[in-house]
């Protein structure tokens, strides 16, 4: 439980900093039991580039036609998924959340990650003075989780 927490709070940095981490290994340096099981769920993903941070990998790679970053723990464990969407592929609750309370803002940056304990949706909306990245895990509203006035 707590490795999850440990993602999705990698995730949301993720939405916030679009930061890489700091190697970019070739899979030849990738542990066996991590390619292996990348290579089992992910059989005819195009375009692999692997990185490589403390307790984890992070595979960045094209799948069904999708960007996708999928995230291993050493051992080789799925610990998430990530992909950037269209707001059209929101829940509906979402869409109507965003429309409702934050029309006068334009969206700059929207993924969906999940993990075994759910998708968790992240948007980040401007205006002229300000940038704001809502967070959403019940796929019903929108929780402000960064708030950053522009200079």
């Amino acid at each position: 439980l707590n490795c999850m927490k440990k993602i999705m709070l990698l995730l949301g940095v993720l939405v916030v900093s679009l930061g890489a981490v700091n190697a970019n290994p070739g899979s030849e340096e990738v542990d066996a039991r991590v390619l292996g099981a990348f290579k089992k769920e992910f059989a005819t993903a195009k375009d692999i580039t692997w990185t490589l941070a403390v307790n984890y990998y992070q595979a960045s790679f094209v799948y069904n036609e999708q960007h996708i970053t999928a995230y291993y723990n050493t051992e080789g464990e799925l610990l998430g998924v990530a992909r950037f969407i269209s707001p059209v592929d929101l829940p509906l609750a979402l869409q109507a959340d965003l429309k409702k309370n934050y029309q006068p803002y334009w969206i700059s940056n929207l993924f969906e990650a999940a993990t075994s304990e759910g998708t968790t949706y992240y948007i980040t909306i401007e205006d002229a003075d300000q940038s704001i990245v809502l967070k959403s895990d019940n796929a019903r509203d929108w929780d402000q989780y960064k708030k950053v006035k522009k200079s």
